[in-house]
Protein backbone atom coordinates (compact mmCIF):
# COMPACT_ATOMS: atom_id res chain seq x y z
CA UNK A 1 0.00 0.00 0.00
CA UNK A 2 1.36 3.08 -1.08
CA UNK A 3 2.21 6.37 1.54
CA UNK A 4 -0.89 8.21 -0.27
CA UNK A 5 -3.52 5.45 0.52
CA UNK A 6 -2.76 4.84 3.59
CA UNK A 7 -2.67 8.00 4.86
CA UNK A 8 -6.60 8.10 2.67
CA UNK A 9 -7.58 5.08 4.45
CA UNK A 10 -6.45 6.80 7.89
CA UNK A 11 -8.47 9.70 7.59
CA UNK A 12 -11.35 7.48 5.79
CA UNK A 13 -11.00 5.42 9.43
CA UNK A 14 -10.41 8.43 11.59
CA UNK A 15 -13.63 10.08 10.71
CA UNK A 16 -15.58 7.30 10.70
CA UNK A 17 -14.80 6.84 14.16
CA UNK A 18 -15.65 10.84 14.93
CA UNK A 19 -19.04 10.22 13.29
CA UNK A 20 -20.13 6.89 14.88
CA UNK A 21 -18.74 7.41 18.46
CA UNK A 22 -21.11 10.04 19.22
CA UNK A 23 -24.21 8.35 17.42
CA UNK A 24 -23.57 5.15 19.32
CA UNK A 25 -23.02 7.42 22.48
CA UNK A 26 -26.54 9.02 22.22
CA UNK A 27 -27.91 5.84 21.30
CA UNK A 28 -26.91 4.06 24.57
CA UNK A 29 -28.03 7.32 26.46
CA UNK A 30 -31.34 7.49 25.06
CA UNK A 31 -31.86 3.63 25.33
CA UNK A 32 -30.41 3.74 29.39
CA UNK A 33 -32.76 7.18 29.79
CA UNK A 34 -35.93 4.77 28.36
CA UNK A 35 -35.08 1.92 30.91
CA UNK A 36 -34.49 4.47 33.85
CA UNK A 37 -37.89 6.18 33.15
CA UNK A 38 -39.40 2.80 32.80
CA UNK A 39 -38.22 1.35 36.31
CA UNK A 40 -39.11 4.87 37.78
CA UNK A 41 -42.83 4.45 36.79
CA UNK A 42 -42.48 1.05 37.55
CA UNK A 43 -41.62 1.24 41.19
CA UNK A 44 -42.92 4.82 42.15
CA UNK A 45 -45.52 5.77 39.65
CA UNK A 46 -45.91 8.31 36.96
CA UNK A 47 -47.41 10.76 39.07
CA UNK A 48 -44.34 10.56 41.82
CA UNK A 49 -41.83 10.27 38.81
CA UNK A 50 -43.21 13.75 37.45
CA UNK A 51 -42.73 14.84 41.67
CA UNK A 52 -39.71 14.10 41.67
CA UNK A 53 -38.47 15.46 38.26
CA UNK A 54 -39.77 18.97 39.40
CA UNK A 55 -38.23 18.70 42.80
CA UNK A 56 -34.70 17.69 41.51
CA UNK A 57 -34.85 20.54 38.84
CA UNK A 58 -33.74 22.80 41.54
CA UNK A 59 -30.68 21.49 42.96
CA UNK A 60 -29.62 20.99 40.01
CA UNK A 61 -29.95 23.82 38.36
CA UNK A 62 -28.45 25.55 40.95
CA UNK A 63 -25.17 22.78 41.13
CA UNK A 64 -25.04 23.63 37.05
CA UNK A 65 -25.15 27.09 37.26
CA UNK A 66 -22.09 26.78 39.56
CA UNK A 67 -20.14 25.02 37.70
CA UNK A 68 -20.37 27.17 34.90
CA UNK A 69 -19.68 29.72 36.89
CA UNK A 70 -16.56 28.43 37.94
CA UNK A 71 -15.71 27.50 33.76
CA UNK A 72 -15.85 31.10 32.84
CA UNK A 73 -12.00 31.84 31.74
CA UNK A 74 -12.03 29.15 28.68
CA UNK A 75 -15.76 27.64 28.43
CA UNK A 76 -15.71 24.16 27.59
CA UNK A 77 -18.02 22.98 24.40
CA UNK A 78 -20.95 22.97 25.18
CA UNK A 79 -21.90 19.36 23.74
CA UNK A 80 -19.42 17.99 26.00
CA UNK A 81 -20.40 19.29 28.93
CA UNK A 82 -24.24 18.38 28.14
CA UNK A 83 -22.76 14.44 27.04
CA UNK A 84 -21.15 14.05 30.51
CA UNK A 85 -24.13 15.57 32.48
CA UNK A 86 -26.19 13.02 30.52
CA UNK A 87 -23.92 10.47 30.85
CA UNK A 88 -24.36 11.11 34.67
CA UNK A 89 -27.53 11.07 34.38
CA UNK A 90 -28.67 7.43 32.77
CA UNK A 91 -25.33 5.40 31.76
CA UNK A 92 -23.73 6.08 35.02
CA UNK A 93 -26.97 5.74 36.84
CA UNK A 94 -28.19 2.55 35.52
CA UNK A 95 -25.06 1.17 35.73
CA UNK A 96 -24.76 1.85 39.69
CA UNK A 97 -28.49 0.76 39.77
CA UNK A 98 -27.42 -3.11 38.17
CA UNK A 99 -24.55 -3.26 40.31
CA UNK A 100 -26.21 -2.31 43.23
CA UNK A 101 -29.01 -3.98 43.27
CA UNK A 102 -26.81 -7.29 42.61
CA UNK A 103 -24.60 -6.30 45.40
CA UNK A 104 -27.81 -5.88 47.79
CA UNK A 105 -28.72 -9.26 46.65
CA UNK A 106 -25.73 -11.21 47.14
CA UNK A 107 -25.45 -9.54 50.78
CA UNK A 108 -28.67 -10.70 51.53
CA UNK A 109 -27.99 -13.96 50.66
CA UNK A 110 -24.86 -14.26 52.51
CA UNK A 111 -25.00 -11.98 55.76
CA UNK A 112 -28.85 -12.48 55.86
CA UNK A 113 -32.21 -10.55 54.86
CA UNK A 114 -31.42 -6.27 55.62
CA UNK A 115 -27.83 -6.34 55.59
CA UNK A 116 -27.24 -6.84 52.00
CA UNK A 117 -28.70 -2.80 51.13
CA UNK A 118 -25.75 -2.16 53.59
CA UNK A 119 -22.98 -3.45 51.24
CA UNK A 120 -24.36 -2.20 48.71
CA UNK A 121 -24.52 1.45 49.69
CA UNK A 122 -21.08 1.24 51.64
CA UNK A 123 -19.16 -0.78 49.54
CA UNK A 124 -20.88 -1.07 46.26
CA UNK A 125 -22.13 2.04 45.83
CA UNK A 126 -19.01 4.78 46.40
CA UNK A 127 -16.50 1.86 44.26
CA UNK A 128 -19.17 1.80 41.58
CA UNK A 129 -21.02 5.06 40.99
CA UNK A 130 -17.24 7.02 41.20
CA UNK A 131 -16.02 5.27 38.80
CA UNK A 132 -19.14 5.34 36.38
CA UNK A 133 -19.15 9.14 37.11
CA UNK A 134 -15.37 9.68 36.04
CA UNK A 135 -15.79 7.38 32.93
CA UNK A 136 -16.80 10.21 30.76
CA UNK A 137 -14.05 12.67 31.51
CA UNK A 138 -11.25 10.11 31.49
CA UNK A 139 -12.02 9.57 27.94
CA UNK A 140 -12.56 13.00 27.33
CA UNK A 141 -8.74 13.57 28.62
CA UNK A 142 -7.87 10.51 26.46
CA UNK A 143 -9.85 11.73 23.12
CA UNK A 144 -9.76 15.52 23.44
CA UNK A 145 -6.55 16.27 25.56
CA UNK A 146 -6.35 19.54 24.09
CA UNK A 147 -9.78 20.18 25.68
CA UNK A 148 -8.06 19.32 29.27
CA UNK A 149 -6.08 22.25 30.67
CA UNK A 150 -6.03 21.84 34.03
CA UNK A 151 -7.34 20.77 37.41
CA UNK A 152 -10.32 23.62 36.72
CA UNK A 153 -11.56 21.76 33.93
CA UNK A 154 -11.33 18.15 35.41
CA UNK A 155 -13.48 19.87 37.90
CA UNK A 156 -15.94 21.03 35.64
CA UNK A 157 -16.42 17.68 33.74
CA UNK A 158 -16.72 15.73 36.81
CA UNK A 159 -18.96 17.93 38.30
CA UNK A 160 -21.23 18.12 34.64
CA UNK A 161 -21.10 14.06 35.51
CA UNK A 162 -21.77 13.60 38.98
CA UNK A 163 -24.50 16.83 38.92
CA UNK A 164 -26.69 14.63 36.13
CA UNK A 165 -26.28 11.23 38.46
CA UNK A 166 -27.46 13.05 41.36
CA UNK A 167 -30.48 14.40 39.10
CA UNK A 168 -32.02 11.30 38.66
CA UNK A 169 -31.27 9.49 41.78
CA UNK A 170 -32.77 12.57 43.29
CA UNK A 171 -36.17 11.88 40.98
CA UNK A 172 -36.01 8.63 42.25
CA UNK A 173 -35.76 9.39 46.03
CA UNK A 174 -38.42 12.31 46.09
CA UNK A 175 -40.30 10.65 43.95
CA UNK A 176 -40.41 7.25 46.43
CA UNK A 177 -40.99 9.93 49.03
CA UNK A 178 -43.79 11.53 47.81
CA UNK A 179 -45.37 7.76 46.52
CA UNK A 180 -44.79 6.43 50.49
CA UNK A 181 -46.05 9.79 52.31
CA UNK A 182 -47.10 12.45 50.03
CA UNK A 183 -46.08 16.31 50.85
CA UNK A 184 -45.18 15.09 54.68
CA UNK A 185 -46.51 16.47 57.46
CA UNK A 186 -44.81 15.96 61.20
CA UNK A 187 -45.41 12.81 62.29
CA UNK A 188 -44.78 11.35 58.26
CA UNK A 189 -41.84 13.05 56.61
CA UNK A 190 -42.65 12.76 52.98
CA UNK A 191 -40.92 14.69 49.58
CA UNK A 192 -40.50 18.33 51.09
CA UNK A 193 -38.07 16.62 53.98
CA UNK A 194 -36.33 14.65 51.62
CA UNK A 195 -36.14 17.97 49.22
CA UNK A 196 -34.26 19.62 52.18
CA UNK A 197 -32.02 16.78 52.54
CA UNK A 198 -31.13 15.98 49.42
CA UNK A 199 -31.74 19.51 47.89
CA UNK A 200 -30.86 21.90 50.23
CA UNK A 201 -28.32 20.70 52.88
CA UNK A 202 -26.33 18.51 50.25
CA UNK A 203 -27.21 19.32 46.47
CA UNK A 204 -23.37 18.75 46.31
CA UNK A 205 -22.47 15.90 47.84
CA UNK A 206 -22.24 13.88 44.27
CA UNK A 207 -20.32 16.40 42.74
CA UNK A 208 -17.93 16.82 45.67
CA UNK A 209 -16.58 13.08 45.59
CA UNK A 210 -16.07 13.17 41.84
CA UNK A 211 -14.59 16.60 41.84
CA UNK A 212 -11.75 14.80 43.80
CA UNK A 213 -11.40 12.29 40.77
CA UNK A 214 -11.84 15.42 38.23
CA UNK A 215 -8.71 17.22 40.27
CA UNK A 216 -6.56 14.39 39.80
CA UNK A 217 -7.23 13.96 36.16
CA UNK A 218 -6.65 17.77 35.97
CA UNK A 219 -3.06 17.03 37.32
CA UNK A 220 -2.37 14.09 35.14
CA UNK A 221 -3.38 16.54 32.18
CA UNK A 222 -0.26 18.84 32.87
CA UNK A 223 1.89 17.05 33.93
CA UNK A 224 4.99 15.09 32.00
CA UNK A 225 5.94 12.87 35.00
CA UNK A 226 3.98 9.35 34.00
CA UNK A 227 4.27 7.99 37.70
CA UNK A 228 2.04 11.76 38.80
CA UNK A 229 -0.20 10.93 35.64
CA UNK A 230 -1.20 7.69 37.15
CA UNK A 231 -1.29 8.38 40.86
CA UNK A 232 -3.03 12.02 40.69
CA UNK A 233 -6.21 9.96 39.62
CA UNK A 234 -5.96 7.27 41.27
CA UNK A 235 -5.47 9.08 44.32
CA UNK A 236 -8.38 11.49 43.75
CA UNK A 237 -10.81 8.37 43.03
CA UNK A 238 -9.47 6.51 46.14
CA UNK A 239 -10.33 9.68 48.30
CA UNK A 240 -13.83 9.99 46.38
CA UNK A 241 -14.67 6.36 47.20
CA UNK A 242 -13.84 7.12 50.77
CA UNK A 243 -15.77 9.90 51.57
CA UNK A 244 -18.47 8.75 49.76
CA UNK A 245 -18.49 5.54 51.66
CA UNK A 246 -18.33 7.31 55.03
CA UNK A 247 -20.89 9.62 53.89
CA UNK A 248 -23.23 6.29 53.01
CA UNK A 249 -22.12 4.94 56.56
CA UNK A 250 -23.37 7.46 58.63
CA UNK A 251 -26.58 8.05 56.40
CA UNK A 252 -26.94 4.10 56.73
CA UNK A 253 -25.47 2.88 60.41
CA UNK A 254 -25.25 5.71 62.56
CA UNK A 255 -28.12 8.22 64.07
CA UNK A 256 -28.87 11.23 63.56
CA UNK A 257 -25.93 12.62 65.49
CA UNK A 258 -23.70 10.82 63.98
CA UNK A 259 -24.67 11.81 60.52
CA UNK A 260 -24.46 15.36 61.69
CA UNK A 261 -20.93 15.32 63.19
CA UNK A 262 -19.64 13.87 59.91
CA UNK A 263 -21.79 16.03 57.53
CA UNK A 264 -20.14 18.97 59.98
CA UNK A 265 -17.01 17.86 60.83
CA UNK A 266 -15.70 15.85 57.06
CA UNK A 267 -18.10 17.35 54.18
CA UNK A 268 -18.48 21.10 55.27
CA UNK A 269 -14.81 21.12 55.84
CA UNK A 270 -13.92 19.52 52.71
CA UNK A 271 -16.21 21.18 50.54
CA UNK A 272 -14.70 24.66 51.22
CA UNK A 273 -11.21 23.17 50.73
CA UNK A 274 -11.98 22.70 47.35
CA UNK A 275 -14.07 25.40 46.80
CA UNK A 276 -10.81 27.40 47.95
CA UNK A 277 -8.69 25.13 45.68
CA UNK A 278 -10.59 25.84 42.17
CA UNK A 279 -10.89 29.85 43.47
CA UNK A 280 -7.04 29.64 43.69
CA UNK A 281 -6.85 27.79 39.98
CA UNK A 282 -8.78 30.26 39.03
CA UNK A 283 -6.97 33.47 40.07
CA UNK A 284 -3.87 31.42 38.46
CA UNK A 285 -5.23 30.97 35.26
CA UNK A 286 -5.93 34.68 35.26
CA UNK A 287 -1.97 35.73 35.84
CA UNK A 288 -1.46 33.24 33.29
CA UNK A 289 -3.53 34.74 30.54
CA UNK A 290 -2.69 38.69 31.79
CA UNK A 291 1.23 37.32 31.58
CA UNK A 292 0.83 35.90 28.12
CA UNK A 293 -1.34 39.05 26.65
CA UNK A 294 1.32 41.50 26.28
CA UNK A 295 3.78 38.97 24.17
CA UNK A 296 0.44 37.60 21.83
CA UNK A 297 0.58 41.62 21.41
CA UNK A 298 3.84 42.19 20.63
CA UNK A 299 3.49 39.22 17.90
CA UNK A 300 -0.07 41.48 16.58
CA UNK A 301 -1.83 37.83 17.28
CA UNK A 302 -4.30 40.69 19.38
CA UNK A 303 -4.61 44.42 19.33
CA UNK A 304 -2.64 46.03 22.24
CA UNK A 305 -5.70 48.04 22.80
CA UNK A 306 -7.14 44.60 24.07
CA UNK A 307 -5.45 43.69 26.35
CA UNK A 308 -6.54 45.24 29.68
CA UNK A 309 -10.04 44.04 27.89
CA UNK A 310 -9.10 40.73 28.23
CA UNK A 311 -6.71 40.00 31.37
CA UNK A 312 -9.95 39.95 33.68
CA UNK A 313 -13.40 38.36 33.41
CA UNK A 314 -15.67 41.97 34.07
CA UNK A 315 -13.79 43.21 31.29
CA UNK A 316 -14.49 40.55 28.67
CA UNK A 317 -18.27 40.91 30.03
CA UNK A 318 -18.31 44.32 29.23
CA UNK A 319 -16.75 43.35 26.13
CA UNK A 320 -19.43 41.03 25.23
CA UNK A 321 -22.37 42.97 26.36
CA UNK A 322 -20.72 46.09 24.42
CA UNK A 323 -20.61 44.07 20.87
CA UNK A 324 -24.22 42.64 21.59
CA UNK A 325 -25.52 46.47 22.21
CA UNK A 326 -23.55 47.46 19.51
CA UNK A 327 -24.08 44.44 16.99
CA UNK A 328 -26.14 41.93 17.61
CA UNK A 329 -25.80 38.25 19.66
CA UNK A 330 -23.60 36.93 16.71
CA UNK A 331 -21.40 39.27 17.41
CA UNK A 332 -21.47 38.85 21.11
CA UNK A 333 -20.63 35.39 20.54
CA UNK A 334 -18.03 36.17 18.00
CA UNK A 335 -16.33 38.01 20.79
CA UNK A 336 -16.74 35.22 23.05
CA UNK A 337 -15.31 33.47 20.63
CA UNK A 338 -12.23 34.94 20.45
CA UNK A 339 -11.65 35.65 24.04
CA UNK A 340 -11.83 31.55 24.55
CA UNK A 341 -9.08 31.17 21.88
CA UNK A 342 -6.96 33.98 23.34
CA UNK A 343 -7.14 31.44 26.74
CA UNK A 344 -6.35 28.54 24.98
CA UNK A 345 -3.54 29.84 23.74
CA UNK A 346 -2.46 31.35 26.77
CA UNK A 347 -2.93 28.06 28.53
CA UNK A 348 -0.50 26.18 25.34
CA UNK A 349 2.75 26.81 27.71
CA UNK A 350 1.22 24.28 30.50
CA UNK A 351 0.35 21.46 28.30
CA UNK A 352 2.80 18.79 28.40
CA UNK A 353 3.48 18.58 24.82
CA UNK A 354 6.80 17.58 22.97
CA UNK A 355 8.51 20.50 20.83
CA UNK A 356 7.09 19.24 17.67
CA UNK A 357 3.61 18.58 19.20
CA UNK A 358 3.80 21.80 20.91
CA UNK A 359 4.53 23.23 17.63
CA UNK A 360 1.48 21.87 15.92
CA UNK A 361 -1.18 22.25 18.49
CA UNK A 362 0.87 26.46 18.66
CA UNK A 363 -0.47 26.82 15.02
CA UNK A 364 -3.54 24.89 15.39
CA UNK A 365 -4.81 27.23 18.05
CA UNK A 366 -3.08 30.73 16.31
CA UNK A 367 -4.95 29.88 13.12
CA UNK A 368 -8.13 29.52 14.89
CA UNK A 369 -7.91 32.53 17.26
CA UNK A 370 -6.92 34.54 13.95
CA UNK A 371 -10.31 32.87 12.57
CA UNK A 372 -12.29 34.04 15.81
CA UNK A 373 -11.13 37.39 15.68
CA UNK A 374 -11.44 37.86 12.15
CA UNK A 375 -15.43 37.09 12.39
CA UNK A 376 -15.98 39.19 15.59
CA UNK A 377 -14.40 42.16 13.46
CA UNK A 378 -16.52 41.46 10.39
CA UNK A 379 -19.54 41.07 12.65
CA UNK A 380 -18.80 44.16 14.35
CA UNK A 381 -18.17 46.23 11.26
CA UNK A 382 -21.39 45.13 9.54
CA UNK A 383 -23.35 46.21 12.20
CA UNK A 384 -25.14 42.51 12.65
CA UNK A 385 -28.43 43.01 14.33
CA UNK A 386 -30.21 39.72 15.15
CA UNK A 387 -32.15 40.60 18.28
Amino acid sequence: MTGAKARETTRHTSRGITVLLPVVGLVVVALCGLLLFGLGTVRVGVPAVGIGVVAATVPVAVVVATFLWIDRWEPEPAKLLLLTFLWGACVATLTALLVNDTAEAVGDLLLGTGNGNKVSAIVSAPVVEEAAKAAPVLAILWRRAGEFDGAVDGVVYAGFSAAGFAFTENIYYFGRAFAEHGFGDATSPGVLAAFILRGVLSPFAHPLFTVLIGIGLGIAATTRVREVRILAPLGGYVVAVALHAMWNAAATLGGASTFLNVYLLVMVPVFVGVFLLVLWQRRREQRIVAGALPKMATARWIAPSEVELLASLPGRRKWRRQARRESGRRAARAVAEYQARVTELAFLRRAPLSGEEARGRHDELLAALRAARAEAVRLAAGGTRDR
